[in-house]
């Protein structure tokens, strides 16, 4: 019994520490899994930032590629700051782990040795047999006989447990030096980024400075950019109009061609009851139109079933829908943005993503196309998903037609250039008010 409990305790200690190890293990693995993505990012925006550089009207472009680069790096450093933190944990749980190991194995041998001066003295046969011709009686001898047997297995489970103290000890102590290495690697990596990070400051910094001599010609571009925004939305305004008025006028209809068969029934019921019937009720009209549901706004795009269930499976996608390209870097983010090193402020609808001319662009949902066509010279495509939008311009070719209905990651088109001739495509989400909403809430998280 005794052997068998050694031996227990020493095994779920080897696992014990096994599954601590590959906990913290499983973790490092995630952040450096995240710190890999993050410098695949960084090397796309280093090329990006090269390409910039070439065009010489692109300041802004070059100021947003820097300042999504520190960004990243900011995030890179961090996460291998977690590194560390989770290596120096481990490290401290690794030298008490030892200690531990130790003070035990040091009473395994202090026991062990002790057993074994006491057989080293009772070694001749003659006191065996005296221990054993000394019973009292037959059960009495039986006993010592069982306990001589047991004494001895005792030792030869005593000889196990210390092999296998001295194997986990051994163990551990690898573990630690490993740990130890790979925080001094992880330390070096983080300073590295730090100085990394001071260049890309004082080049943001460099372009801030050239911003601010470069006013006037960032005021243009501000200024061209903003009278793009209003005809786009301007545009967007107007498709949206014309398919809530195209709903509304299919929905007359169809309340029109129920109400005169309701007449009809009527009429054909008088004849053959002195008291007529009421009419059945079509439902809450509201601006002679049908509500859609109990428990959801009124919205002339959800009066069929059709077009509810495309606006819920839009909805509960928010946060997943695909990106409208493969890969690429945010230029221009959602809202108002100041323009470091200058007073002005720069306004967007949706994002900006800087990729190669003619990257295939996708749609990010279910829907049909409403529209196809030139905005202020500007290629767009605008895209139904039940009461809610998807607007890609800036594209060079479309391969879709107006009434089509696409599949997310159906391709719509091809990337063109922007105002400042970089390669992107704006992409843009919003709802049958036209009230636009941030895209990066509504895309998948890029890791």
């Amino acid at each position: 019994m005794i052997k068998k409990w050694s031996i227990f305790i020493c095994l779920f200690l080897a696992c014990f520490f096994h599954n601590a190890i590959a906990q913290n293990g499983n973790s490092r693995d995630d952040l450096q899994k995240q710190a890999q993505s993050l410098q695949r990012e960084l090397d796309d925006l280093n090329r990006l930032l090269d390409q910039t550089k070439k065009n010489k009207k692109s300041s802004l472009a070059q100021l947003a590629v820097i300042r999504n680069k520190i960004s990243k790096r900011e995030a890179l450093i961090n996460g291998i700051a977690k590194q560390v933190k989770l290596l120096d944990d481990a490290i401290q749980t690794n030298q008490r782990d030892v200690r531990r190991l130790n003070n035990e194995l040091d009473t395994l041998k202090y026991r062990y040795a002790k057993s074994i001066v006491f057989a080293y003295q009772s070694r001749s046969g003659y006191e065996y047999l005296n221990f054993l011709f000394s019973a009292g009686s037959f059960n009495d001898a039986v006993k010592r006989i069982t306990y001589l047997k047991s004494y001895r297995q005792n030792r030869e489970a005593q000889a196990m447990a210390i092999g296998l103290s001295e194997q986990n000890l051994k163990s551990k102590i690898n573990v630690l030096s490993e740990n130890k290495q790979d925080r001094l690697k992880t330390l070096s990596a983080q300073t590295v980024q730090l100085k990394v990070l001071q260049d890309d400051r004082k080049e943001q910094d460099k372009v801030v400075k050239q911003l601010k001599s470069k006013e006037q010609e960032i005021t243009t571009q501000v200024r061209q950019k903003e009278a793009q925004r209003r005809k786009m939305q301007a545009a967007i305004a107007a498709v949206i109009k014309r398919e809530m008025l195209e709903a509304q006028r299919r929905e007359n209809e169809r309340l029109a061609k129920l109400k005169a068969a309701n007449a009809s029934n009527n009429k054909t019921t008088a004849s053959t009851d002195a008291k007529p019937k009421s009419i059945p009720s079509v439902g809450k009209v509201e601006g002679g139109l049908k509500s859609t549901t109990s428990n959801r706004p009124y919205s002339a795009l959800e009066t069929t079933e059709e077009g509810r269930e495309t606006s819920i499976s839009f909805e509960n996608n928010k946060g997943g829908l695909p990106w409208p390209v493969a890969s690429g870097i945010v230029n221009i983010r959602f809202g108002v943005e100041s323009i470091p090193g200058t007073k002005l402020d720069r306004k967007s609808d949706g994002i900006e993503v800087a990729v190669p001319k003619g990257t295939a662009v996708k749609s990010v949902a279910n829907g049909v196309v409403v529209y196809v066509g030139d905005v202020n010279g500007d290629k767009t495509v605008l895209i139904k998903h039940g009461k809610y939008f998807t607007a890609f311009s800036c594209l060079s070719s479309a391969t879709v037609s107006s009434g089509q209905e696409v599949r997310a990651g159906t391709v719509i088109g091809r990337s063109g250039i922007n105002l400042d001739g970089e390669g992107a495509v704006l992409f843009s989400i919003c709802n049958e008010k036209a009230v636009y909403y941030d895209p990066e809430n509504w895309l998948k998280p890029k890791r």
